[in-house]
């Protein structure tokens, strides 16, 4: 399992690497029109009171990687205690987190399994359409995501972020908030770019958590190996200690009998 996953880690890491600088950058451009423009330019720019909120919550589709699903669904617990005043539901992506709150009867609005087998950017913008067309009918007043960023073969981070509405970028003192001059008008501009950012962050997403997996699947695998090693050896010594003393028990015997002739 482990020389799997490590085939798997490197075509995974190559993806989620010339993933993420179009999805920082998108996401550091599309702040900054946000923080310009007038909110109701755009339904996804709008902000409301966080009173029905949804969590997009991505896990593995297996298990024995270690920690990696634990902590996610740490995270999102933590998350739902928190708001739990306020959560409408949640969208599971991969089997472990629709297993896991399927048990403790937490409304699930949305559950997509058997996503990493192959992943797909559709499947990204068919949970981006979905969260978009009910945060515009304002069923929804905010989306968190919850998911592993990959940092190194042993490490993973938990993050916890806003999708919707889109975040702002924060203005530091002396710096102007004046809007653009758009070409062509904003309207259009955000209605081409919006749903594709949010659906562009979720696919960034998955290929963050699929890289994660693997890596952390050959981290247990690994250690698991180890462990194995480490018991067959115990083992080992502890069964040569006991025939060694059965044979010497056997030996005093046959020399006991002897003199006692």
């Amino acid at each position: 399992m482990k020389m799997v996953s490590a085939a798997k880690l490197r075509r995974a890491q190559d993806k989620m690497l010339s993933s993420r600088p179009y999805a920082r950058q998108m996401d550091a451009v599309l702040r900054s029109l946000a923080a310009r423009a007038n909110p109701e330019a755009h339904p996804l720019l709008a902000r409301r009171p966080e009173k029905k909120v949804e969590l997009v919550v991505i896990t593995a589709d297996k298990g024995l990687c270690g920690a990696f699903n634990t902590n996610i669904l740490k995270a999102a617990q933590t998350f739902l205690l928190e708001r739990r005043e306020t959560t409408e539901g949640i969208h599971c992506v991969g089997r472990k987190a629709r297993d896991f709150f399927r048990r403790r009867s937490v409304p699930i609005a949305r559950e997509y399994v058997d996503v990493f087998s192959k992943l797909n950017p559709d499947r990204a913008r068919e949970i981006a359409a979905d969260l978009i067309a009910r945060y515009t009918a304002k069923e929804l007043d905010a989306v968190y995501i919850v998911f592993n960023e990959f940092k190194s073969v042993i490490q993973q981070r938990v993050v916890v972020g806003r999708l919707l509405p889109i975040e702002r970028e924060e203005f530091g003192e002396g710096e102007t908030r004046e809007d653009y001059i758009y070409e062509p008008d904003a309207k259009q501009l955000f209605d081409e770019l919006l749903p594709r950012h949010i659906a562009v962050q979720i696919w960034h997403a998955m290929l963050e958590s699929a890289a994660a997996e693997h890596g952390a699947r050959m981290s247990a695998m690994e250690g698991a190996t180890t462990n194995a090693d480490e018991m067959i050896d115990s083992l080992t010594l502890f069964m040569n200690r006991v025939r060694q003393a059965s044979i010497t028990k056997e030996i005093i015997e046959v020399v006991s009998g002897a003199q006692a002739l």
